[in-house]
């Protein structure tokens, strides 16, 4: 019997070891609401939940779930899910799960934890995450849209706009026993917001900019901590963003104006005994414009006199009655919702790695990297001294600024000491595109340890790693990293440094799909549609400029059919069709309206931009003259709208709309037949003149019929080798689709010879001539500088997706990467490539090493995530897995040989591979 029981206890100890052995490898992390991480005060009642596993056994695989949100942290840990217990959900689904409990109301605050079964085990509790919902309905606001609508005798509203920041402050009395202190803010067009002389919030020019007329976005804060019982002070900044327009009058009719500064503020204080207490913004606050911030201005820059501050002007005690009193206005009519995209954020800094002097006086530093923020600088001087700070991208031969490239656009902040002591400053309310900085004023020699650039750029986490064995596939890699964060400003801009900086439709079309390898950028894409939603006419028209701040309105189908492009991004990449569902209306309509108008015998007739930005023929022009070189507009615009109306048919098909999907297969289909009648030569089995961008577009698209194919392809192939040198010839449409295209009709080898040239056209040339970003124009440094931004990303196209895709060999089959294929190329002049991607279930790495005789491949799939993976290899007899053959290793299923390569399904884990042939 004691033997007995000592085996059975010896038992229940081994039992017990290896569940919570099963426990210890199953965790959590990345608890998301709405793919933001605890989240203040969101604008939906059915927010949609996300985590991710973590497990180091392979083939890890939710089979269920179970949610648990309750009103507070101590419900939560008593596992009490008084809002919402989902209960064990036989599910895989582990992103993206609408919240389906009690109803929401406004101000609530949910807490909540999840956890899941795999094959082998039940894991333990995640840790708690959170989210509170915002103000939901108009009745909630009680505050009122206060400004000033008139400028003051500093100010002038001519062409270039000077217009100081206003200041506003409200003191109040707050009662013993404060509970919770929640501030609710909308500030056009940016703000800073103190309480009791305390930043609220680490956000930088602050908030998103929008058509402000269809929508302005709040802001939620807990201000709890910054709240004292007694006297109190809340006061803001506002400064002008979009808003007050930089141009006024610029151009009749060409940018929209919407006035001046204003803000709606709402204050709550809720007390322990249930009682609550409103500060809002309204006719009782005070405010100046007569402070420290002399001008603001997005193009021109910001001026700070520091002899104007008044200290203490935002804490209690300061002597306001000088103030005037802020005026009630009107509503810029936009509906107030919650903001629902990252901040902007200072998120790195840069130190200058010299600096000249250019002639007494003046010097010009170098940050070693083109970016976008501002510089801070400390300096100490006398009362007055002036210290201006002049920027830009390139330099002159003598040394000097180049500055022909910003056209009108100031770019000059200008800071006046007070003096006395070490003053450190930097702009608040204004960016700049630079890499130099002419200081001229400067008290003594500016040394490097004085300034720090600051790059500043929606706060989306970096959830990419490329490199490879080519430093200069690296260095584009890096050129295009710092071009994609520069022009993210709460929506995609174009520019980061001349007059425009506008969001320009067409340089994202595809370039966002590389961008979201690279950042996780799903939020800031899923706002710009609306904002796209949003510039909408009655009629159907979408502009080339959304939010519309220039009015272009000129009905492409290649600019605006970005709306489409980048909702099937976000369905592909982060399994998002909320974005579908909420706009398949206004991109069917927009459909409808290029059709009716433009279409005849299934040709769209309407095109205005073409194939932009082709290499041109001579290095002074910006766009091509050559007829040989440019595309049919027709062509184009036919091809999209082909191509977009597949799109359509899937987002049909996904929402459950079988007549919708028909119709668009038909038109689609009589698209097709009159595409090849009109265009496609069947002799010589090209596309109208020829042209790489002429031929790639039906074939990529699937017009051009599958007995032509091939021979399509190879004109592809001859204009590239022969015309081009193995150069790239197209311009911004083409480009969208050469790299992929190249691949998946056999040619890696051709599209890794266009991005790794170092001679004109090519990034690589942009790299060789210094550049740290991507050229606007392929030959940015000779083209006439009306329009070389010397950082722009349009010309990417699909450079960097094809990076990820192709050359490291990731891609999801259906969204979300839930299910991905993974095939990396053979190309003979490429030895390595390392890449890691944080996809919506967790990180996947695929690292692959070539040789004549070997192939090594180290591949990570994140739990609950399978892959598809193809060896390249003749036979499975001369492949390895972690030292074994790989026949015999479980979870590792052969399915098919097929042109040189094994092709496996594997599950979650990591894995080495091993090739010797």
């Amino acid at each position: 019997m004691k033997k007995i029981s000592v085996h059975i206890t010896l038992m229940f100890i081994a039992v017990l070891s290896c569940c919570l052995n099963c426990y210890a490898n199953v965790s959590f992390q990345n608890l998301k609401c709405e793919m933001l991480e605890n989240p203040l005060g969101i604008g939906t009642v059915h927010p949609r939940l996300s985590w991710q596993i973590m497990s180091d056994a392979r083939n890890t695989n939710q089979t269920a779930y179970q949610i648990i949100v309750a009103s507070t942290a101590a419900k939560l840990a008593a596992n009490q899910g008084d809002l919402w217990d989902s209960h064990k959900v036989n599910s895989d689904q582990s992103i993206l799960i609408a919240y389906a409990g009690k109803p929401l109301i406004s101000r609530t605050v949910c807490f909540w934890k999840v956890k899941v079964w795999t094959s082998n085990v039940e894991s333990k509790w995640s840790e708690p995450a959170k989210w509170t919902e915002g103000l939901l309905n108009t009745a909630d606001w009680k505050a009122r849209w206060v400004g000033y609508d008139h400028g003051f005798p500093w100010d002038s509203v001519s062409k270039f706009s000077r217009l100081s920041a206003r200041y506003y402050r409200r003191q109040f009395d707050v009662k013993p026993g404060i509970k919770k202190a929640t501030a609710y803010i909308v500030g056009l067009g940016h703000y800073e917001l103190y309480v009791n002389g305390k930043t609220i919030g680490d956000q930088v020019l602050a908030e998103p900019p929008t058509d402000y007329t269809q929508s302005v976005k709040y802001s939620t804060f807990d201000v709890t901590r910054n709240i004292k019982q007694g006297e109190n002070t809340i006061a803001t900044v506002l400064g002008n963003g979009r808003f007050f327009t930089m141009r006024p009058k610029y151009k009749p009719k060409k940018i929209k104006e919407f006035g001046f500064p204003k803000m709606l503020l709402q204050l709550e204080v809720e007390y322990a005994n249930g009682t609550k207490q409103l500060i809002v913004s309204d006719g009782s606050w005070k405010f100046t414009a007569d402070g420290p911030i002399r001008t603001n201005n997005e193009y021109d820059g910001e001026e700070y006199d520091a002899t104007k501050e008044f200290p203490g002007w935002n804490s209690g005690g300061f002597d306001d009655s000088k103030w005037l009193k802020a005026e009630l206005v009107e509503s810029p009519g936009g509906r107030v919702e919650a903001q629902m995209n990252e901040p902007i954020k200072v998120m790195a800094t840069v130190k200058p790695i010299g600096v000249t002097q250019l002639k007494p006086g003046t010097w010009t530093m170098d940050m070693g990297q083109n970016m976008a923020g501002w510089l801070q600088m400390r300096v100490m001087g006398n009362r007055g001294d002036k210290v201006t700070l002049r920027y830009a991208e390139t330099l002159q031969p003598n040394g000097e600024l180049y500055v022909a490239n910003l056209r009108d656009a100031k770019v000059t902040d200008v800071y006046t000491l007070k003096g006395g002591e070490q003053e450190t400053w930097h702009p608040v309310f204004v960016y700049h595109g630079f890499r130099y900085v002419e200081i001229s004023g400067y008290p003594g020699k500016p040394e490097l340890s004085d300034f720090e650039g600051q790059v500043v750029y929606d706060a989306m986490a970096t959830i990419g790693h490329f490199e490879t064995s080519n430093p200069l596939i690296n260095q584009i890699y890096h050129n295009a990293y710092w071009g994609i964060l520069s022009n993210y400003k709460g929506m995609p801009v174009d520019c980061p440094q001349r007059n425009e900086r506008m969001p320009w439709l067409g340089d994202r079309a595809v370039g966002s799909l590389g961008e979201s390898f690279v950042f996780a950028n799903g939020n800031l894409y899923a706002k710009w549609l609306d904002d796209i939603a949003d510039s909408q006419k009655p009629d159907g028209a979408i502009p080339d400029v959304a939010p519309a701040y220039w009015n272009y309105y000129s009905d492409n189908m290649t600019w605006p059919g970005t709306y489409i492009l980048v909702a099937d991004m976000l369905y592909r990449q982060f399994a998002d069709r909320s974005s579908i569902e909420k706009h398949y209306a206004s991109m069917k309509k927009w459909m409808a309206y290029m059709r009716l108008k433009y279409m005849k015998d299934y040709i769209v007739t309407k095109d205005k931009y073409g194939d932009w930005c082709v290499p041109p023929e001579s290095p002074e022009l910006i766009h091509s003259k050559d007829p040989t070189r440019n595309t049919d507009g027709q062509l184009i615009a036919t091809a999209y709208y082909y191509h977009l109306s597949g799109l359509m048919q899937k987002f049909a098909k996904l929402l459950h709309k079988p007549a919708d999907a028909q119709a668009f297969a038909t038109l689609q289909l009589n698209i097709g037949n009159a595409f090849n009648q009109k265009y496609l030569d069947t002799k010589n089995f090209k596309y109208d003149n020829n042209t790489v961008t002429a031929n790639l577009l039906p074939l990529y698209f699937g017009i051009t019929p599958a007995a032509n194919r091939q021979a399509v392809f190879k004109n592809i192939v001859d204009k590239i080798q022969n015309e081009a040198n193995g150069h790239i010839s197209t311009g911004v449409i083409g480009t969208q689709w050469l790299m992929r295209g190249l691949t998946e009709y056999g040619r890696p080898d051709l599209a890794y010879r266009i991005a790794s040239n170092s001679d004109y056209p090519s990034w690589g040339y942009m790299v060789k001539h210094g550049a740290t970003t991507i050229w606007e124009l392929w030959n940015g440094d000779t083209a006439n500088p009306a329009m070389n931004s010397h950082n722009h990303i349009m010309l990417l196209g699909d450079l960097i997706g094809w990076f990820y895709q192709d050359l490291a060999g990731i891609k999801t089959i259906n969204a979300g990467f839930k299910e991905m294929v993974m095939i990396p190329p053979v190309i003979e002049s490429l030895d390595k490539v390392d890449a890691s991607y944080q996809t919506p279930y967790g990180l996947v790495k695929s690292s692959w090493t070539s040789d004549k005789t070997n192939f090594n491949w180290h591949i990570t799939i994140p739990p609950n995530s399978k892959a598809l993976v193809y060896i390249p290899v003749n036979s499975t007899s001369n492949i390895t897995e972690g030292g074994q053959k790989i026949t015999g290793i479980k979870n590792i299923k052969l399915i098919k040989m097929e042109n040189g390569r094994a092709i496996f399904q594997i599950g979650s884990g990591s894995y080495g591979f091993e090739v010797k042939n």
